[in-house]
């Protein structure tokens, strides 16, 4: 089981890495054309992958439909939010609002799936959460500001990370049984990306003025999009698919939900100032808690 919960910590590392790539061809495509762009490639990428291995042939008719929905919930919906929130409140800030998503997966597990979880993983899960809001809370001083995280959206902020997180759970939910059954974990995440994508390309010939590109496609800003791509959705959400392969939702949400600490060395490399020692606190007490429910 060790691997499976690993793969989750995995993912949360490629998502924090991917919310630091992201920051800036984000604000500069706009959400919608952001995440267009970054799912045509990966959705080639993966398909092609996914074409020459055979794991398409993984895909039964009955785990078609879960995949979907989870795609639809999960990278359409999930993941625009997501950074539609960032622009305006930041990689940091938005990071704590998602990792709530941890709290709905293991909502969703226990209600709908009937998933326990022991009294270390319980312990830990707490510890897990409770060092997020720890490490993000204190994860800057007012004096150090860095331009991601001055706005003046904060209320319509931090109601897109919560829906955001929202997707994000149920997209781990719905694709559950389909891992369960045996789908590979890349022809599962080629088939979430190409549904979504195809989502993303029909708002967009509807002519809807926010799926438009905001800024020029520069080559800098398509690189950065591509390599936010491939570490995020590629890697990331490939890892959440193998996790649920033999992991229940609640422990992949709460595992999963490490991004925001994770984020911390990120964000002391790229503006070469160190957390307050309080974000350090969190980040331990996070550790202590992935450890408790990997070791269970």
């Amino acid at each position: 089981m060790m691997i499976y919960d690993l793969a989750a910590v995995g993912a949360a590392g490629c998502w924090a890495l991917g919310s630091m790539l992201g920051a800036t061809p984000s604000r500069h495509f706009g959400p919608f054309a952001f995440t267009r762009l970054r799912l045509s490639l990966l959705t080639a990428l993966l398909g092609g992958y996914s074409l020459l291995s055979g794991g398409w042939h993984t895909l039964g008719a009955a785990s078609v439909r879960p995949v979907l929905l989870s795609g639809l919930a999960g990278i359409f919906l999930g993941d625009t939010v997501m950074f539609a929130s960032m622009n305006r409140l930041g990689p940091r800030r938005t990071g704590l609002l998602f990792a709530t998503h941890s709290v709905f997966s293991v909502l969703l597990g226990v209600l709908f799936l009937s998933e326990r979880l022991s009294a270390a993983a319980m312990l830990g899960s707490l510890l897990v959460f409770g060092g997020v809001l720890l490490a993000v809370a204190f994860g800057r001083r007012e004096v150090d500001a860095h331009v991601w995280e001055r706005n003046d959206k904060l209320a319509s902020g931090v109601a897109l990370g919560l829906a955001a997180a929202i997707c994000q759970a149920l997209g781990t939910f719905f694709a559950k049984p389909a891992m369960v059954a045996g789908v590979d974990p890349i022809a599962a995440s080629a088939l979430r990306m190409g549904v979504s994508c195809g989502a993303h390309y029909l708002l967009w010939g509807s002519g809807l003025a926010l799926a438009k590109s905001r800024g020029a496609y520069t080559p800098r800003m398509l690189g950065q999009t591509a390599l936010n791509g491939l570490v995020a959705l590629g890697l990331g959400m490939t890892l959440i698919m193998l996790a649920l392969q033999r992991a229940d939702v609640a422990t992949v949400g709460i595992l999963s939900a490490m991004s925001p600490v994770l984020i911390l060395p990120m964000l002391w490399w790229k503006l070469k100032r160190p957390p307050p020692p309080l974000a350090w606190i969190g980040a331990a007490l996070s550790c202590a808690g992935t450890a408790l429910v990997v070791l269970r």
